[in-house]
């Protein structure tokens, strides 16, 4: 979808305590979403005439389609959204599917400068196959330590509908993080990188695609530094656990939960002495290392 697809790490630990107190698993982990789609701009066939079988160095779009980071990523999604590319063997709908591969040169225009040279419009275009239509379902900004001035990191969550070699379309879901930069006076997305969802994996394994879970072994039992966990406050997809550190400090973490029905970490907060939340990075495999090392002595 323009951005890098990461090989998700399949971890083989058993959730079966934690799935068993689910109220709703069937829900929960093996159904599609019932978001409204965000990518909701209209960009008619009008739109993109003047760009019609021009080469892609030559089109230049309108500054109003960048105005701001999440301007320039609802719009870049809202101008793909009918777009459709199918490879040998693949196939779906019944004749020519929305738009086409008309959207996909605009598309590219989205791009910041030094995006498209790590990004060659061949290769933006391959990341595209098999899919026929794309829903943009969550759209949120994110806070990272390793943010610049100059960027905005935005969490994504997508869903597209895709051909198959059999008589059928389904639909996929994916996650991820774009970055957006300023360049020229517009908002450009500078990198994207996605992870598809498996509906098939959560439900019956690995504890760390559960939030509490991840908070009570990963910074409970490996960095010995949750003394109390408090009951977690869910905001839509958004959940917030906040717990009480064995260090005497308040800590929250924010996680994401996908379709799939999988938390993902999104953010680590602790509170300072005038009660303000700073943002933090642990890296618990770290406070791994640091029991081996205490073990071999």
């Amino acid at each position: 979808m323009g951005g890098f697809l990461q090989k998700s790490e399949i971890k083989k630990a058993n959730l079966d305590d934690i799935r068993l107190n689910k109220v709703n698993v069937n829900q929960k982990y093996f159904r599609p979403s019932c978001l409204s789609a965000l990518n909701s701009r209209i960009f008619p066939f009008a739109f993109f005439d003047p760009y019609y079988e021009k080469d892609v160095s030559e089109i230049h779009l309108p500054q109003n389609l960048m105005t701001s980071p999440k301007n320039a990523i609802l719009n870049y999604f809202s101008v793909l959204r009918e777009a459709a590319i199918f490879t040998e063997g693949k196939t779906g709908g019944c004749g020519t599917v929305g738009m086409a591969t008309i959207p996909y040169p605009v598309a590219y225009q989205f791009l910041t400068e030094d995006y498209q040279k790590r990004v060659t419009y061949h290769d933006f275009l391959h990341s595209f196959q098999n899919i026929g239509h794309i829903n943009l379902i969550k759209l949120k900004r994110v806070n990272s330590v390793s943010n610049s001035q100059n960027s905005w990191r935005f969490f994504v969550e997508v869903e597209t509908i895709e051909g198959a070699g059999k008589d059928v379309t389904y639909f996929a879901y994916y996650y991820g993080f774009i970055t957006v930069k300023q360049e020229n006076n517009r908002f450009k997305i500078d990198d994207m990188v996605f992870n598809g969802e498996d509906f098939l994996c959560a439900a019956y394994h690995g504890w760390s695609h559960d939030a509490e879970a991840v908070v009570d072994i990963k910074y409970g039992e490996w960095c010995k530094l949750v003394r109390r966990r408090h009951p977690t406050y869910k905001q839509g997809y958004i959940k917030y656990i906040y717990f009480y550190g064995t260090d005497g400090h308040n800590y929250l973490f924010v996680f994401f939960e996908l379709t799939n029905g999988t938390d993902i970490e999104i953010a680590q907060y602790k509170q300072g002495i005038s009660g303000e939340w700073v943002l933090i990075k642990i890296n618990p495999n770290k406070c791994i290392e640091r029991n081996n090392l205490s073990s071999e002595k």
